[in-house]
């Protein structure tokens, strides 16, 4: 990391946070800020795909390259990633597992602090009930978060609400 990147950390706000909803069709991915003053921020978001023609390997590089470009455009301290949670299909779940993996590694190789939360922790910090459904959590995060009004997947809007659940739940230093 250059020190023009290191210095310019210092002059942003206090927390700059990578927030992913990990997968390898689509990857929700989300900047989010919180100020000296406490105000939280949407500094960017985006809903990343990878074609399904693709080999996996691809995918997974092309997936590392854009979580790559993310950090250098943006420099975060931290990144919050969604945890795991078993479906019934077993190949997706893997595939989907092995996404999340090589995400972590980039971050890791870039300093970020690890959050990691279940979607019942995400769903509670968002909406108060734990149960609440995508719509009610999108819903939601408008009421929170100052966000531009445009179409968005719900891939996005998971990494958005990831986002707030780390700046609501992590002290940072």
């Amino acid at each position: 990391m250059n020190k023009l990147k290191v210095h310019s950390r210092k002059l942003k706000a206090v927390t700059r946070v990578l927030a992913i909803d990990p997968g390898y069709e689509r990857v929700g991915i989300a900047v989010v800020e919180k100020s000296k003053a406490g105000e939280e921020s949407l500094v960017y978001s985006e809903c990343f795909e990878t074609d399904a023609k693709e080999v996996f390997e691809t995918r997974l590089l092309r997936i590392g390259g854009e979580i790559e470009r993310v950090i250098a455009t943006y420099a975060p301290l931290a990144l919050a990633i969604e945890q795991l949670y078993f479906n019934s299909n077993q190949k997706t779940a893997m595939r989907v597992a092995e996404a999340r993996g090589a995400i972590i590694y980039v971050c890791t190789k870039h300093n970020l602090r690890l959050f990691e939360y279940t979607p019942l922790q995400i769903k509670s910090a968002v909406s108060g009930y734990g149960k609440s459904t995508k719509a009610q959590v999108a819903r939601m995060l408008p009421r929170l978060i100052d966000m531009p009004k445009q179409k968005r997947r719900d891939d996005e809007y998971d990494a958005i609400a990831i986002g707030l659940t780390c700046l609501a739940s992590e002290r940072f230093r």
